[in-house]
């Protein structure tokens, strides 16, 4: 599927090496709630976020799963891509395995995976899987 010339392939190939972005969901009103985070690309068309079950953007989920991510680049300035799609939340056990899969293609191995593991319970970490729709825009203003 494509949007504004961007083939989704290619925005998740984009994805698998720039993880800053902006994840957008909605408030009960509407209005937009954005929040920094790290992203990665799980398989097929699926990108992932590591959140908290207490989170904002876990409740807004929640409620309205349409969502939308800014994926930049480290420099901030330069290439970037949108990505849309409807996100679901995967809260633990179930999102433990997703949770050091997630850390691995960010950050490679995790020195102690148990420390990790128990930081994620004691954190009530989650998990935000987004099957990406639509991706865009190739321009820049």
């Amino acid at each position: 599927m494509q949007t504004a010339g961007v083939d989704v392939d290619a925005a998740l190939e984009f994805v698998r090496s720039n993880h800053h972005a902006v994840l957008a969901t909605r408030r009960r009103d509407g209005r937009p709630q954005m929040s920094p985070v790290l992203c990665a690309v799980e398989g097929g068309r699926t990108v992932v976020v590591s959140s908290r079950e207490t989170a904002i953007k876990t409740r807004n989920v929640r409620r309205d799963p349409s969502v939308s991510l800014c994926v930049l680049t480290d420099a901030f300035f330069g290439e970037w891509v949108q990505l849309d799609g409807t996100a679901h939340v995967v809260s633990l056990p179930d999102a433990m395995e997703g949770l050091v899969e997630y850390y691995r293609r960010i950050s490679g191995e995790h020195p102690d995976w148990g420390d990790y593991r128990a930081a994620m319970e004691r954190e009530r970490r989650c998990l935000i899987r987004v099957a990406v729709a639509a991706a865009g825009p190739d321009v820049s203003g």
